[in-house]
């Protein structure tokens, strides 16, 4: 792409109430920090990095062949710890786009990882991101499932996010889009999101990027086709296992 240099960081970190050690849970052999960085290497996006939290998951990614840094593991948000890892990996600033993917998110399709970085086309966006038409009417309500308010025409894969809400908006008929956590940033754009004060709206939606809307960035996001899965529970967990046994 022109102008636009990427690298994808995938922060991980072993704290996690719900599933202990989540990016070392084994499936079919390997850690799943591995899968994920697998998935991003075959999205040929450009390097893929993993953030780690821990010397454990550095070791784990090492071992598999893949780049990884250690960052603090007491970091506030991921965005923070993708900049911290791109500060040590990138330090002469070489790479001026980052992709960032969650480490939870072992079966993602590397077209979807590649989808992320469309809207970054566009010269006024700062950060890109991800939205899927909800279909299952009880997603609709589910303050779970984060609603962002993207006014797509008919035919139409990339829009401006103006809103993120657990609440179920905008109101009347039409499509709503569940938001999906994967993001694109400039360089300067995550430089300046990860200096930023947390924002009124931020605090109250428990939404961190509000707070770029809040401080006047502009989000673009792009539709895709489906939800990835992602683990968080003992339940995702053996989802995943089964999604993948066929490629084993």
């Amino acid at each position: 792409m022109s102008g636009l240099n990427p690298v994808v960081i995938i922060p991980a970190r072993l704290a996690a109430s719900r599933l202990p050690n989540k990016p070392l849970a084994d499936i079919h052999g390997e850690p799943m920090i591995v899968h994920v960085w697998r998935r991003a290497v075959a999205a040929a996006i450009g390097p893929v990095v993993v953030a780690c939290g821990e010397q454990p998951i550095f070791d784990a990614v090492t071992r598999a062949g893949g780049n990884a840094v250690l960052t603090r593991p007491d970091h506030p948000s991921g965005s923070d710890r993708v900049f911290e890892a791109l500060q040590k990996f990138d330090p002469e600033g070489h790479f001026n786009a980052v992709i960032n993917v969650q480490g939870d998110l072992p079966t993602i399709a590397p077209a979807v990882i590649r989808s992320v970085f469309a809207p970054l086309e566009t010269p006024a966006v700062d950060i890109s991101t991800l939205v899927v038409e909800i279909t299952d009417e009880g997603e609709r309500h589910n303050p779970n499932v984060v609603k962002a308010v993207v006014g797509l025409a008919e035919g139409q894969r990339v829009g401006r996010a103006l809103y993120f809400s657990r609440a179920t908006v905008p109101w009347g008929d039409g499509p709503h889009y569940h938001h999906l956590g994967l993001y694109g940033y400039r360089r300067a754009a995550l430089e300046r999101f990860v200096a930023l004060p947390q924002g009124v709206l931020e605090k109250r939606e428990k939404l961190e990027q509000l707070r770029a809307l809040e401080h006047g960035m502009r989000i673009d996001a792009a539709l895709v086709e489906t939800v990835p899965l992602g683990v968080d529970t003992q339940a995702d967990l053996d989802r995943a296992r089964q999604l993948l046994n066929r490629l084993h």
